[in-house]
């Protein structure tokens, strides 16, 4: 259940903050065939974690968070002792306090949960708490990173019929024009963040995009400026 909620956070990152695949990946013990089947045994292996975590080419400059209802799975073990050993940022999600992973880490996140309903079945409340946490920590780095503005998804992708009505309406949001001159502004514009910035700054397509990339994409950034 762990990895799976891991694997589940991290692919809805590219659709909702227009970030490359590779920025946050999803391992689980058992390869991606585990998603759909139970692969149980897979998780006994320590040095499998780190395995996997080298065939991802995971570096010092990497942070792992490892993920774990009981603290103490083997794969996720030898996954954060070798994330540890590069010296890369390590942390632990388990909802046990003190546990063998929270020792590997740099940070340890214990969320409270009690037992389950059902006596050990951690896909019940210890994996409700354990997406949330997730969730936390992704959208943090992305608020952190400007890929919001205010509570608005401005880094979304418009890349289907429901996202392209969203996009529409976060422009509206952001800059208080209606919905048919947001329309406009997406179809001239190309992404929200370039419509946004077109019209709050009254500037062209060219224009909106050289300020973006002068503050790296930062959209909150490029309207505390002086046009």
């Amino acid at each position: 259940t762990s990895g799976r909620l891991g694997v589940l956070d991290a692919s809805e990152c590219p659709p909702t903050f227009s970030v490359p695949a590779t920025l946050f990946q999803g391992i689980i013990a058992g390869g991606d065939g585990a998603l759909r089947n139970s692969s149980e045994g897979s998780e006994d292996s320590p040095e499998q974690g780190a395995v996997d975590l080298a065939a991802r080419g995971f570096a010092d400059l990497d942070a792992l968070i490892g993920i774990a209802a009981s603290g103490r799975t083997p794969y996720v073990l030898g996954a954060l002792a070798y994330a540890r050993k590069l010296g890369a940022l390590t942390v632990s999600l388990a909802c046990v306090p003190g546990s063998e992973m929270a020792a590997l880490a740099d940070i340890a996140i214990a969320p409270v949960t009690g037992p389950e309903i059902l006596t050990g079945s951690t896909r019940l409340k210890a994996g409700t708490a354990t997406k949330l946490v997730l969730n936390m920590i992704s959208t943090g780095v992305m608020i952190r990173a400007g890929s919001v503005y205010g509570n608005l998804m401005v880094n979304v992708q418009p890349s289907n019929a429901k996202l392209v009505d969203r996009a529409r309406r976060i422009i509206a949001a952001a800059t208080g024009v209606d919905e048919v001159t947001a329309a406009r502004l997406l179809a001239e514009g190309g992404t929200v963040k370039t419509a946004i910035v077109m019209q709050k700054l009254s500037l062209d397509r060219a224009g909106a995009e050289a300020r973006l990339r002068a503050a790296t994409g930062n959209l909150s950034e490029v309207l505390r400026q002086t046009p």
